[in-house]
């Protein structure tokens, strides 16, 4: 793609970067763990009467073997080891100090009986099921008030075989809001790594009010048509860590959120100090990144860098509503490469579906230092679909080095946002032209910081295609 930028875009930049002290920070780079940390204690599952043949049902065998390993949290942990074969379970629960470990031929099969997957409380934060009243189906990985919870092997599978929920959501017959594949709660130090996770039947891996989480070489599958199958959906959580994964599902990749409504508000725990760093994957019916649509405790400190986008609906989104409350702030993308994207920037703030009616229609969120920089993309049909709320106008956008081909005549539709742009192109729209530099660059979130590793390549690279 052949990059077309102004004299004074190009002179401004290099005066700008000319001119200033920089306190530069490195790429953004997850902590690297140890998977395969030695537990002094180790079983097999078989040991407690599991059978791997795809049909008996093993959830009691999940759950004494558990019990018994609970034994050894205090003694340095231990490791349930899932040997090759097809391992059908219902709903189980993990302990603290555990290493579940899958063979690279073992595959944990999730019952396709509802009874299977227990009935729990709904989130304090969301009020009720996210779908229905009431309450919601317990994940068929659950644990909840945890601490060093390790989900690992060596390519092993877990999959939910949810395409019986999605026919029970389709068909309206659910009197529960569906699982998740994994779900963990009030939980610190987990790592969930080197497995491959599929057919979810709602979101597959949901951290909800925890810290010092790492997703790192993971893959999500589900099919594009299975609905609100979610890859991995941060809660209300904080310094989590998503790494080298890849993603191919029904709704959004990964989606932030921190709560719904007045419920969110109240509980007011937010998501922050969440990063992504090399992303591959696609959809048709959702979002690459996505921030809320829940999101009334607050979600900042989010860093996404090294993402690939293809055949995807929107690459990144903010969602949001009246009523929603709560801010998205101090949001930093950067390095994004996109291919067959149907809109590569959205702000949507119509998600209007509420979970009661004591929702107050005054709480407007604030969304403000958004920063999205290094973004490449070939057959877009919208650039940018930026959508503010009347009255509530989002602030301070930085569009900054960004070549879009884009293949529909409007490129951008914006309203009710405020913010500053460089190096856009196809030319964003008018609420965002105002330049970044001279003097913008500090509203810009993160900007100063980063903008020295990439600023002489730009300008070295956009010399010969200065237009007069």
């Amino acid at each position: 793609m052949k990059r077309s930028f102004s004299l004074l875009d190009v002179l401004l930049l290099l005066a700008f970067v000319s001119h200033t002290t920089w306190a530069v920070k490195g790429s953004l780079h997850c902590k690297r763990t140890n998977s395969g940390e030695t537990r002094p204690h180790s079983v097999t599952i078989t040991e407690f009467g599991a059978v791997g043949d795809g049909v008996t049902l093993n959830t009691k065998a999940f759950q004494n073997a558990i019990f018994y390993l609970n034994s050894f949290a205090d003694k340095g942990g231990a490791k349930l080891f899932v040997p090759a074969g097809r391992w059908l379970t219902g709903s189980f629960d993990l302990i603290s100090h555990l290493t579940l470990w899958l063979d690279k031929d073992a595959v944990i099969l999730g019952s396709k009986n509802s009874d299977d997957w227990p009935v729990v409380d709904p989130l304090p934060s969301y009020g009720r099921g996210r779908e229905l009243p009431g309450g919601r189906h317990r994940s068929l990985i659950y644990g909840r008030n945890l601490t060093d919870v390790i989900i690992t092997g060596d390519n092993g599978t877990i999959d939910g075989q949810g395409s019986v929920w999605w026919n029970w959501f389709r068909s309206k017959t659910l009197n529960y809001t569906r699982p998740h594949l994994v779900e963990l709660m009030n939980s610190t130090g987990v790592l969930i790594t080197n497995l491959t996770f599929l057919n979810s039947p709602f979101w597959t891996i949901h951290p909800v009010y925890c810290s010092h989480v790492t997703v790192q070489n993971v893959t999500i599958l589900a099919p594009l048509d299975s609905p609100n199958t979610d890859g991995i959906d941060p809660d209300s959580s904080d310094d989590v860590c998503i790494e080298d994964c890849y993603i191919s599902t029904g709704d959004d990749l990964i989606a932030i959120k921190s709560g719904w409504d007045e419920y969110g508000i109240s509980f007011a725990h937010p998501s922050t100090n969440i990063t992504i760093r090399g992303l591959t994957g696609h959809n048709r019916n959702g979002s690459g990144i996505a921030i809320g649509s829940e999101m009334s405790g607050g979600v900042s400190e989010v860093y996404a860098e090294n993402i690939f986008f293809f055949n995807t609906s929107t690459a990144i989104i903010i969602k949001t509503a009246r009523g929603r409350g709560g801010y998205v702030r101090n949001i930093y993308i950067s390095n994004v490469t996109l291919a067959g994207v149907d809109t590569a920037l959205k702000f949507n703030s119509n998600f209007s579906q509420h979970p009661d009616e004591f929702y107050d229609p005054n709480a407007l969120p604030v969304i403000e230092r958004i920063t999205i920089k290094d973004v490449v993309g070939d057959n877009i049909k919208v650039a940018g679909l930026l959508k503010g709320i009347e009255g509530d106008s989002f602030r301070n956008v930085c569009l900054l080095n960004i070549t879009l081909n884009v293949t529909s005549e409007s490129s951008w539709n914006c309203s009710n946002i405020r913010g500053y742009s460089a190096l856009v192109s196809p030319e964003t729209c008018e609420p965002l032209k105002e330049s970044i530099f001279p003097k913008h660059y500090s509203d810009c979130y993160r900007l100063s910081n980063h903008l020295w590793s990439s600023a002489h390549h730009l300008a070295k690279e956009m010399m010969p295609d200065i237009r007069s």
